[in-house]
Formats: structure tokens, C-alpha cells, sequence
């Protein structure tokens, strides 16, 4: 892939974001999403690539854009699987919560995992404690493992789970491991990329969340050398149906970070929407916006933050009024 890339995937992030934001805790969440889903897809158009959507908002028939099998780019430069999302966190913006993001991930055609949308078992680390952790160990143990890794106590071991009914279990398990919860109520893919950054206060993130988005959350932990496992979680005979139609035959295997996404190369861009513990959400000054993205490359190991300062009037196809 072009190094290029990385800085003209941020102007695809940065689009989404500022399309969706103004629509921060007005209750709206297909607005917001719309929103985000037409402006990336308006900037795709301009990158130097041959993308292939192998992750994005549904098949063709349900999709208008951003569907998988769609192509992106100007039909030019490197071939590459594309995943998007281009609002983590539709309910989060419509509730005026926080931790949401427009999100991006690619890597050279045929190296990421073509994830149905279904649930997933995921666990994941940042790079301290990379190879500690087993999925099918209990939840005790890897959370000593984790403490191990890091130099910590159990009792100080921070661990992200998503606040739904389905993790009951997994709640009890943590506590009575000792350890400390942190709940989010949506977008596991800022949960799960916050176990890579010290100032988060992040250990290990556990539970079940969306297929696609774990393969977007693996692409990021690849960039900053964390790693996260996964199993696919199909609830009914046309979810098993379709893991089989895209050549997942034994959904009981383990997933790991080379099945996840594969290659020495990927590319990750994220750009806030609203305020998280690692990324600014889009903030309005008079006639200018401003926003922070994350873009990393697993090649280079580089990692850098963009701050960004936009003049609405100049963009106001990326701004939109509702």
C-alpha cells in the first residue's frame, strides 16, 4: 500500500464526523448515520486507490453506499479491502453520550476477514500485554495474566465491557476476579482501541459485540502491536448459513489476529465525533470546526494524532444542518 494513504483516509474520517456531529443529541439516529455514510462516500471518490468494501453498512439491496462488495476510489493505486463504520456509535450521538467515532480500516486485497454481521466473542489487550491472553481460559485467569503483563495488581486491572444483559455473566466473573469494570453502553471499537493507550486507564476489554466491528478493532490493535481473539456468535440457523456462504465452516475456531487480518500491512483512521477518553468530538468556533483523528499504519508502526481546524462555510457539503 501507498504510505500516501494514511494522511487521505484521515479526509474520509474527518468528512464523516463533521456531517454527523451536528446531530449530537437531537434523538436522530439514521439522520446522524446518513449523514456520515454520504460525505465518506462522497471523499472516497477522490482517494488514489481500487478499494473493495468487504465491511460496511449491508449488502447491496440494503445499502444505497458503503455496501459491501461496492468500489471505491479513483480506480488507481493499490487494491485494497476497505472496512468502514462510518458512525461507531449511532446511538451514542443521538443521546449526546460519548466515545464515538468514524471509522476506517484497509489492508492489501484479500487480507481481512470478510466478518458477517453477527455477533462476536472478543477479548482483547493493548501491546504490554500482547500474547498473554487466551479465550478460552477463564476470565480470572486472564485477568492475572493481564495484571502479570503490566506490573499490577489484580484489584487495579481496569476491564471494558459493554453494559448489556448478555454479559451478566461476565460481570460477576470480573468482580469476583477483583478486578474493576468499566462500562460503555456502545462502540466497542473505541473499548477495545483504548486498552492500547496508557492514559485511558484501560487493562482488557471482554465480551460480545458486532463481527465487523472486531474486524475494524483488529486492524487498530495490529497498528499498535496489541492483539485481540474472537469467536463468532451466530444466534440462528441463517446467521450459521451465512458464515458457511463466506467460507467460515468451523465457527468454533479461534480467531486470531493473522485470521482477522492478515499481512504485514494495514492502515486505521479514526476522527472523534464526540468527546472520548483518547479523541477530542468535533467542536464548533464561529465559522470554523475543529477535529482530532487517530491514523496509524501497521508497517510502519507510526502512530500520530491530527488536529484538524475546518471553515464551515468552505465545506458545507461536510456540514450539514439539520
Amino acid at each position: 500500500m501507498e504510505r500516501s494513504l494514511t494522511m487521505e483516509l484521515v479526509r474520509v474520517t474527518e468528512a464523516a464526523a463533521l456531517s454527523s456531529a451536528r446531530w449530537m443529541g437531537r434523538g436522530k439516529k439514521e439522520e446522524a448515520d446518513d449523514a456520515a455514510t454520504t460525505a465518506m462516500r462522497n471523499v472516497f471518490d477522490t482517494i488514489p486507490m481500487k478499494g473493495t468494501v468487504v465491511i460496511g453498512e449491508g449488502e447491496m439491496d440494503e445499502a444505497p453506499m458503503l455496501y459491501i462488495g461496492e468500489k471505491l476510489g479513483t480506480g488507481e493505486g493499490p487494491s485494497v479491502d476497505v472496512a468502514v463504520d462510518p458512525l461507531e456509535g449511532t446511538n451514542i450521538v443521538a443521546s449526546g453520550g460519548g466515545n464515538a467515532l468514524a471509522v476506517i480500516a484497509i489492508a492489501d486485497a484479500g487480507n481481512l476477514l470478510h466478518a458477517p454481521d453477527m455477533y462476536m466473542q472478543k477479548i482483547a489487550v493493548g501491546p504490554q500485554a500482547a500474547g498473554k491472553i487466551d479465550i478460552n481460559a477463564s476470565i480470572a485467569d486472564n485477568i492475572k495474566a493481564v495484571a502479570q503483563a503490566k506490573g499490577k495488581d489484580v484489584e487495579d486491572v481496569v476491564v471494558t465491557v459493554l453494559d448489556r444483559e448478555r454479559h451478566a455473566q461476565v460481570i460477576r466473573d470480573i468482580r469476583d476476579a477483583g478486578a474493576r469494570i468499566k462500562f460503555i453502553q456502545d462502540g466497542d471499537v473505541a473499548g477495545i482501541i483504548n486498552t492500547a493507550f496508557e492514559e485511558t486507564g484501560v487493562d482488557l476489554y471482554i465480551g460480545t459485540g458486532g463481527a465487523p466491528e472486531g474486524v475494524i478493532s483488529a486492524v487498530a490493535l495490529k497498528c499498535l502491536g496489541g492483539e485481540q481473539q474472537a469467536k463468532l456468535a451466530p444466534q440462528n440457523d441463517e446467521q450459521l448459513a451465512r458464515c458457511k456462504k463466506m467460507g467460515i465452516d468451523d465457527i468454533s475456531r479461534v480467531l486470531h489476529m493473522e485470521d482477522l487480518v492478515a499481512g504485514d500491512d494495514a492502515i486505521f483512521a479514526a476522527t472523534g465525533v464526540t468527546d472520548g477518553e483518547l479523541l477530542k468530538g468535533v467542536h464548533y468556533h464561529g465559522e470554523n470546526a475543529r477535529t482530532q483523528s487517530l491514523v496509524m499504519r501497521a508497517k510502519s508502526g507510526t502512530v500520530r494524532f491530527v488536529d484538524g481546524t475546518h471553515n464551515v462555510k468552505k465545506k458545507p457539503n461536510f456540514v450539514m444542518k439539520p
